[in-house]
């Protein structure tokens, strides 16, 4: 039935930052780009290589997320790396600040967690 994730929605509070933050920063490619006049909003579609993608949206007065101690729903987005000290550093190179790695008690997986624009958690997940 399932074969896996299409795309993850992502609402932020400044459209220009946080495109780029996931195309400059991050590395996604922008497959598609509308301004949706009716809603004063955006929305672009980006993607990796492999065909993961995020549906990044801007909606005017949207409120902040909720944060600690952690709300109910999507706790955060983790993204696979093949070795997490060249993505640390290749992150570090752009201005971003990761927390420390650390290692997963249950699967023995390497990994580190950093923050979009608006402070949404994201991780990386060595494979």
């Amino acid at each position: 039935m399932l074969k896996g994730f299409h795309h993850v929605a992502i609402i932020c509070s400044d459209y220009p930052r946080s495109k780029a933050f996931y195309t400059d920063v991050l590395g996604f490619n922008v497959l598609d780009e509308n301004y949706r006049k009716e809603r004063s909003s955006y929305k672009c579609d980006l993607s990796l290589d492999d065909g993961s993608q995020i549906e990044l949206f801007s909606f005017p007065d949207a409120p902040p997320r909720p944060t600690r101690p952690e709300a109910q729903g999507l706790r955060h987005l983790a993204f696979k790396v093949d070795n997490i000290e060249n993505a640390v550093e290749a992150l570090k190179l752009k201005g971003v600040v990761c927390e420390p790695v650390r290692t997963d008690p249950y699967t023995q997986k390497r990994f580190t967690f950093f923050q979009d624009p608006d402070g949404l958690p994201l991780e990386l997940y060595q494979v």
